[in-house]
């Protein structure tokens, strides 16, 4: 089992960045593929990106390819997603989740482990 905690959300302005963060709990934490989904007002939860157990195969949503890039510290037990050129409409709550399986892909069910969200606002 792993318990995930986010971080780094904010108000932040159309074009600007931020960071968010994750830290994972536990031993073992490269036995998951981590990913990040984001749930926009009023609608579904939805996939961002996601990264392989070793941090080297990364897989983005179309809306955030050459904008989001998303990390793994292995030794620190954290997950990071960098987000610059943001957008009104990536204004969502930001999940952090972990999947036993490894697949690390775009499926919400893959994911047995869920953070407790972090808001993230783009004004424009």
């Amino acid at each position: 089992q792993v318990q995930l905690v986010e971080s780094g959300g904010g108000l932040v302005q159309a074009g600007g960045s931020l960071r968010l963060s994750c830290a994972a709990s536990g031993r073992t934490f490269t036995s998951y593929a981590m990913g990040w989904f984001r749930q926009p007002p009023e609608k579904e939860r939805e996939f961002v990106a996601a990264i392989s157990r070793s941090g080297g195969s990364t897989y983005y949503a179309n809306s955030v390819k050459g904008r989001f890039t998303i990390s793994r510290d292995n030794a620190k037990n954290t997950v990071t997603l960098q987000m610059n050129s943001l957008k009104p409409e990536d204004t969502a709550v930001y999940y952090c989740a972990a999947d036993p399986g490894g697949y690390g892909g775009s499926l919400v069910g893959l994911y047995d482990y869920w953070g407790q969200g972090t808001q993230v606002t783009v004004s424009s």
